[in-house]
Order: C-alpha cells, then sequence, then structure tokens
C-alpha cells in the first residue's frame, strides 16, 4: 500500500509541478533565440538604461518610466535595480533590487539575476547592443522575454528603427512588443 501512495504522491506533485509551469507562460516571441551576437564590456554595460519596448511579464504588468540601473559591486557581482511607475509616468513608484553574475565562458554577454535570496533563476541574455552601448537588446533562451534599452528615454526615430531592426533580425516578433511609456527628459 505505501508504494502505490508514494507514486502517486509524486505523480501528484508533478502534475502540480506542470500545471505550475504551464501557467507562469507568455507567447513565445522567438522560437529560436539565438546566442549573443558579442561580447560585453561590462563596465561599458553599467549605469542606466530605459525601456523603450518588451514582451509584456507578469511582474512588470501596467509598468511606465521603466529603468533598469546596474552597479559593479564590492564582491565582483552586479547590483540590479529595476524601477517603474505604476499605469503611468505619473504613477506610484515601484523598485525591486537584485544582484547578478556573469555565466563563465559567455564573454560576459549571458547573466544569472536574482531578486529574491541567494539563488538566481533568471536569465539576462545581452544578446546584442550597439558599439557605443547606446541601444542594446535583451533575452533569454525560452523566447517569452525581450527588452529593447536605450541610453536615452526618448532615442532618435533613426536608432529606433536600428534596435528595431536588430531585434527583428535575431528572430523577434515585433508584433506583440508593448512600447514603453517614457518622460520626453531623463
Amino acid at each position: 500500500m505505501k508504494p502505490l501512495f508514494a507514486l502517486t504522491a509524486i505523480a501528484a506533485c508533478a502534475l502540480l509541478l506542470g500545471a505550475c509551469a504551464t501557467l507562469q507562460t507568455g507567447p513565445v516571441g522567438n522560437p529560436a533565440v539565438p546566442e549573443p551576437a558579442q561580447s560585453v564590456d561590462l563596465n561599458a554595460y553599467l549605469g542606466r538604461w530605459y525601456e523603450i519596448g518588451r514582451y509584456e511579464a507578469g511582474f512588470q504588468r501596467g509598468c511606465e518610466g521603466v529603468t533598469a540601473d546596474y552597479s559593479l559591486r564590492e564582491d565582483g557581482l552586479i547590483g540590479v535595480v529595476n524601477t517603474c511607475r505604476q499605469d503611468s509616468l505619473d504613477g506610484e513608484v515601484r523598485s525591486v533590487t537584485g544582484k547578478a553574475k556573469v555565466v563563465d565562458g559567455s564573454g560576459n554577454a549571458k547573466l544569472k539575476v536574482s531578486f529574491f535570496g541567494p539563488f538566481y533563476f533568471g536569465n539576462y541574455w545581452i544578446l546584442d547592443h550597439a558599439e557605443d552601448y547606446s541601444w542594446s537588446i535583451v533575452g533569454e533562451g525560452s523566447g517569452r522575454y525581450l527588452w529593447l534599452l536605450s541610453r536615452t528615454p526618448q532615442p532618435s526615430e533613426q536608432v529606433r528603427d536600428q534596435i528595431m531592426t536588430r531585434a527583428r533580425e535575431l528572430g523577434y516578433d515585433l508584433s506583440i512588443l508593448r512600447p514603453t511609456q517614457q518622460p520626453s527628459d531623463g
């Protein structure tokens, strides 16, 4: 009787975990995410980034005026502070602080991020960036997440077109891209 109960409990747990994973998934905007196109100079990447567009994710629902600030910590990890305003540029400020570590052998283009505790669950792939680090395209392996970042809150149309063209070349479906409202000045 005990082996049957144990087998039933294991099967129930597996079904429950599978159901949870299914509930967490969003649309896949890129079924074949490429490896990052080039290595990353972390010192050049550090600083403030403005989100100009993203694939909507539950943890960012309603966020406008989104910024991400990266800094080098004393322990060698990267400090991460993501900030947004809820539902409008005048909305309540929400912020979350985390840390990231570079994935060995990735040319600094892949990071593991953690916002909750010591475990690194999130993948953060810097898929491509401008030579001068004026823009960046960030995703991860599942193709469900995409962030288009700029050093300025209102990049020129030429820079915006360059980012969009490059994201499309990387295989991303831009029809599900959600533009992010940003203030007219930084």
